[in-house]
């Protein structure tokens, strides 16, 4: 074989195998488009559940200052270290919007007329709270957690928790926990660290 026909043989697979390094990974114009005009969630939305049926109006109660579920803060003039926030950051729960809350305000109207049915029937067991957000469409895909006259649920808004006991019950809708107690669901501070 000639030196010469060796060299475009070599000429010829070099320009080759660049031509194909150089197409990979390349799309069409047309189909970048495509994709980029639906663009696809990077988690899967949790079910809804304790939904009003029409759409809450925002009100001065579901203001961005009542909105705020954040502990408040400790006074700077008690003696705290300098990365106090950074240490309890997994206690904190997602802020609301105006919206948000007003949805949560509402389905948490739904679920707190359940669970009076459930006080004035003279059972607020684990099994008869179950059934009263049951009966609203909660179930364990929603995060739904029962212990002690504790309850939460995520309605796929919002967090609406509290104590649900034969003396009191309480309601609260605030955000899901960054890092929630373990075997819990979304809506349970954590007690623990991280």
């Amino acid at each position: 074989m000639s030196l010469t026909r060796h060299l475009r043989r070599t000429a010829a697979a070099t320009a080759l195998l660049a031509l194909t390094a150089t197409a990979c990974g390349s799309e069409h114009a047309g189909r970048q488009e495509a994709r980029s005009a639906s663009p696809r969630p990077s988690f899967t939305p949790r079910p809804k559940c304790a939904q009003p049926t029409e759409a809450p109006p925002v009100t001065a109660s579901s203001s961005p200052a009542a909105a705020t579920t954040a502990p408040p803060r400790r006074g700077s003039g008690e003696d705290q270290p300098p990365n106090y926030a950074d240490n309890h950051a997994y206690r904190m729960s997602a802020e609301l919007s105006p919206a948000q809350r007003a949805k949560g305000e509402a389905s948490a109207a739904l679920i707190r007329y359940e669970l009076e049915k459930a006080r004035k029937e003279g059972d607020v067991s684990e099994r008869r709270i179950t059934a009263a957000l049951k009966h609203l469409g909660c179930g364990p895909e929603h995060g739904m957690y029962i212990g002690d006259g504790f309850y939460s649920v995520h309605t796929g808004d919002v967090c609406v928790s509290g104590l649900a006991t034969e003396r009191e019950l309480t309601i609260e809708v605030h955000g899901a926990y960054a890092e929630p107690q373990p075997g819990t669901g979304p809506c349970v501070e954590n007690r623990g660290g991280h």
